[in-house]
């Protein structure tokens, strides 16, 4: 697989010139152009995020990702992710199946466990069961990806005798991926169930992930799987024409949604020197793009890693620097990333 870059949203609620939230509806439409954009751009990859809360627009992104289906045409098309855990395996497939049947085969589900919860009260599942649940529901998924008949026993859900699900893939089999934040456990059964991994990478030096990337490919070749297996990484950030101007342009924002999940979490209010510390040393991708190139590339070349997705969505930041950003990164970040990788 090529070097592939990419593009994440959650849809975090925006608000307008005027500083003025606009509503849900309003940032759906805008995340469909951000992705019309991408597409337009080259951009090879388009991530949508799940989420159950007032800052974020999108409950639902398959449906938002098959409007993206009828509206672009080579983009791939991911979630960032579906939280599996809380949702029904069969129907995560049969949507994603229709995805690849609208885009003529660029639907790449990106399964997770989520790191928000809102989802299991919402639907009916016990907290308790959160990893118990993640890893039934996967095993699940990894079966049918096969696309034949699946028989198979669990504990959470009905047993499935010689079940087959609709539509069929015209490729066969629908490229995967299971998010993964740190855990080797995680890493190793993403490669056990031969998924691609994706590696959430929030905070602190990319370089610390080193570990298990390695551990993901050690894992590949012992369980002898023998189809493409990626590696990607996801990590925040922000491009501007200068230095200054991105981090001016994203603290406020940034700001905001960090305090606000913190206020949920226990954790203290975030000052300018611990967003500048992120940019010139964490998982902040911030800056011109020659800045953000040079950091993107580092972080391939220490990870060896096959794509990059950069969370350009960061708290309410209006749409118009959404999407300028957009186009700085698919027009000027990509082109020097490739060259200083060549």
């Amino acid at each position: 697989m090529d070097l592939q870059f990419g593009l994440d949203t959650f849809g975090d609620v925006t608000v307008d010139g005027a500083g003025k939230p606009v509503t849900q509806a309003q940032v759906i439409r805008d995340v469909v152009a951000q992705g019309v954009l991408a597409d337009s751009l080259g951009v090879d990859y388009f991530a949508i995020g799940e989420h159950h809360r007032p800052d974020f627009a999108v409950s639902a992104p398959d449906t938002v990702l098959a409007g993206l289906a009828t509206a672009t045409g080579r983009i791939r098309l991911g979630s960032a992710v579906v939280v599996l855990s809380s949702d029904d395996p069969i129907r995560v497939y049969e949507r994603f199946a229709t995805i690849d049947a609208l885009s003529g085969g660029r639907a790449e589900p990106v399964l997770g466990r989520g790191s928000f919860i809102e989802s299991f009260g919402l639907y009916g599942f016990d907290l308790a069961d959160y990893e118990k649940l993640f890893e039934e529901k996967l095993e699940v998924f990894s079966l049918l990806r096969e696309e034949g008949p699946v028989t198979w026993s669990g504990t959470y859900r009905t047993p499935l005798a010689d079940v087959d699900v609709f539509p069929k893939t015209e490729g066969g089999r629908m490229r995967s991926w299971v998010a993964v934040g740190g855990s080797p456990q995680s890493v190793v059964r993403a490669a056990h169930r031969g998924f691609g991994l994706q590696l959430a990478i929030i905070g602190g030096p990319a370089q610390r992930f080193k570990p298990f990337a390695d551990l993901y490919r050690r894992a590949v070749d012992e369980f002898g799987v023998t189809t493409e297996m990626p590696v990607a990484v996801h990590s925040p950030g922000h491009v501007a024409e200068t230095d200054e101007l991105a981090a001016e342009q994203l603290f406020p924002h940034f700001k905001a949604q960090r305090d606000r999940i913190g206020r949920e979490r226990g954790w203290g209010a975030m000052g300018s020197d611990e967003f500048t510390n992120e940019i010139e040393h964490g998982a902040l991708y911030v800056g011109s793009p020659e800045t953000v190139a040079a950091k993107i590339a580092a972080t391939v070349r220490e990870l060896k890693v096959d794509q990059f997705d950069l969370k350009y969505a960061n708290g309410p930041m209006p749409h118009s620097q959404l999407m300028k950003s957009i186009e700085l990164y698919a027009t000027r970040v990509v082109p020097l990333v490739r060259e200083m990788l060549a």
